[in-house]
């Protein structure tokens, strides 16, 4: 097959070619010419569709569906390149983020800009988000009911406590801000909707305490270097069966204590953590465990989904 017209083997067009020293492009060819790994089928999910691996995606022959789209994972693994910090980024700089082929990245970036999801500066040869990426955040923040349902509890604890407060979810490798209110003017500390914090953060430990064993022994090894250490993990397992928080007391940020508890929406969006964070002076240990953490767990209980 050469550009979608079949050739007999043996054929003189097909000899021509060789003898011209053109490579016949095979179908596994053109899939690597449209940027995609070539795939084999392993079996079938329990859908029944094929299964394939995926030496590209996910590591190491991960299993995929066949109704995973390479191509579109691709796109969206260039897009997470640009965090908060990271400033404009060339083919080059994302080309080391992703370990995609430098084609492979050029075209994928082209298409980005065209859709309007990047914006391409000629002068320095960078790229940056472009307004197609607000509007998807706009689209999620505006449909999120449990977002709305927390905002008037979060109001009121950030006024009595002039702390701030956020509400956040599992992002990967991260806890996400998908509300935060600030309390007073003179916190130092003002982390805005949208911000990623480490797992290691009191949000993101109550998300692992909240897991069930498996899926939290599944997510720390995702989590490799970057997970909290192992008696971490046990000691806020223990502090949210006794109080319905956990704590962290100057570990993920030096001065800063904060609390956080977790629950699963009412709503059916999955897991959420509630948190009260800010400076040691204004939130000592005692005020977080005798004050505020009661608040943050009738708060959490008012917005989970009912025991089964």
């Amino acid at each position: 097959m050469y550009y979608g017209i079949q050739y007999k083997k043996g054929s003189r067009r097909m000899q021509s070619f060789r003898a011209q020293g053109k490579p016949e492009v095979t179908p596994a060819a053109e899939t690597e010419r449209a940027g995609d790994a070539p795939v084999a089928a392993v079996g079938r999910d329990r859908a029944g569709r094929r299964r394939r691996s995926v030496a590209a995606e996910g590591g190491k022959g991960a299993e995929r569906s066949a109704d995973f789209i390479t191509a579109l994972a691709r796109g969206l693994q260039v897009l997470r390149c640009f965090q908060s910090g990271s400033g404009a980024l060339g083919n080059l700089e994302l080309a080391r983020l992703t370990g995609l082929p430098k084609a492979t990245l050029s075209r994928i970036t082209y298409t980005l800009m065209e859709l309007g999801y990047l914006r391409y500066d000629r002068d320095s040869g960078r790229y940056a988000p472009g307004h197609g990426v607000l509007a998807l955040g706009l689209g999620l923040l505006s449909g999120l009911e449990v977002r709305q349902l927390a905002k008037p509890a979060m109001q009121s604890l950030a006024q009595q406590t002039g702390a701030a407060l956020a509400l956040g979810t599992c992002d990967g490798d991260a806890m996400a801000y998908v509300e935060a209110i600030h309390g007073s003017s003179a916190l130092y500390l003002r982390l805005p909707v949208g911000c990623r914090v480490s797992m290691d953060s009191a949000m993101g430990r109550a998300y692992l305490a909240l897991l069930a064993p498996a899926a939290r022994r599944d997510l720390l090894l995702r989590l490799g270097p970057l997970a909290p250490l192992p008696d971490v993990v046990d000691r806020c397992v223990a502090d949210l069966a006794a109080t319905g928080c956990c704590f962290a007391i100057g570990e993920w940020q030096s001065g800063i204590n904060a609390a956080a508890a977790p629950f699963e929406s009412a709503t059916g969006e999955g897991i959420f953590v509630i948190s009260c964070g800010g400076p040691a002076t204004l939130l000592p240990e005692s005020v977080l465990r005798d004050e505020v953490a009661p608040i943050l767990r009738r708060t959490a209980q008012s917005l989970s989904r009912p025991p089964q």
